[in-house]
């Protein structure tokens, strides 16, 4: 399972952060709080989200979807504000369609928020940052 390279935004040090793992990513060399943004399948959900130890924003999207495409970026500036704080889960439709039909997606994107393994919080449709961000910190509270 794949993770992803992330620059600390506070000293620019380029950081391995797993798709799984216990605890939060924080920059190895100064300590910061990085985003946590990775993707997730059939195979992989189970350990990437529902057994995360942080609380997930997970994403199901697809690659034909105009409105998916726009919320991405709102969606990654949410977790990299909420760094510490939510995990951010992208979840391709086409390619899980076993996660589409056991979330029954009925339109993308359609977000959910995943605390201790249980689906918290749900909605579906594009966003900005700050209702987004609004929508995440209600959920988790």
């Amino acid at each position: 399972m794949a993770g992803s390279i992330v620059a600390c935004a506070a000293c620019g040090k380029r950081n391995r952060v797993p798709a799984a793992a216990s605890g939060r990513p924080a920059c190895g060399s100064c300590g910061a709080k990085l985003p946590w943004i990775v993707d997730a399948g059939d195979d992989t959900f189970a350990e990437v989200a529902e057994r995360s130890s942080t609380p997930v924003l997970v994403d199901l999207w697809a690659t034909w979807c105009g409105p998916c495409r726009a919320v991405s970026p709102a969606l990654e500036q949410v977790a990299t504000e909420l760094a510490g704080t939510v995990k951010l889960v992208k979840v391709d439709i086409d390619k899980a369609p076993g996660l589409s039909r056991r979330f029954d997606v009925r339109a993308v994107p359609t977000l959910m928020i995943v605390k201790d393994g249980k689906v918290v919080a749900r909605q579906s449709g594009a966003a900005n940052a700050t209702v987004l961000r609004r929508w995440v910190e209600q959920s988790l509270a």
